[in-house]
């Protein structure tokens, strides 16, 4: 008798306790972007396979956009580190992703360009083909990508209006 009293009590305690639980994200529009399902991008400039996959997770795809948003990809490196040999031993990364929003349904007109730099650095090995080195220079591709498309989303969900730059 002493056991189910027990028993009872802490079932109803988590009943109790679990009832007014709220989820972050009310519905699925809520967990995406403003831009999400409405933007067509285009690509320019260097070609990373990663922005591609990136590009659907952030923006989506639409058979009928109201937005375009064109991404130029611009890569520089610069050695860091170099041996007594002239060996590399360290390279530093510099991505700078141009962002250019235009509204298809204004006349075409801009609605922000934006620029933001992605950075890594990357120990190269040079002791013959070296498949673990080639992935990790692709991972680090991969993070810079994703952490360029989460500031962009970022900035895009502060923006309180979507509405055209007058400033050209």
């Amino acid at each position: 008798m002493i056991q189910s009293r027990y028993i009872i009590f802490f079932v109803l305690f988590y009943l109790v306790s679990c009832s007014n639980l709220n989820f972050v994200y009310e519905s699925k529009e809520d967990s995406k972007g403003y831009l999400y399902n409405k933007v067509e991008v285009k690509f320019m400039g260097r070609e990373i396979p990663t922005a591609y996959k990136y590009s659907l997770r952030y923006f989506g795809s639409s058979d009928l956009p109201k937005y375009n948003m064109f991404i130029s990809i611009e890569e520089s490196t610069k050695k860091r580190s170099v041996q007594s040999n002239q060996a590399v031993s360290k390279l530093d990364y510099n991505l700078k992703f141009n962002y250019e929003l235009i509204s298809i349904l204004d006349d075409g007109c801009t609605i922000f360009n934006k620029e933001i730099v992605s950075r890594f650095s990357y120990t190269p090995k040079s002791e013959g083909y070296n498949f673990g080195s080639d992935e990790s220079l692709e991972n680090m591709y991969e993070l810079a990508t994703k952490e360029n498309f989460e500031k962009i989303d970022n900035f895009i969900s502060l923006m309180e209006v979507l509405e055209c730059n007058n400033e050209s």
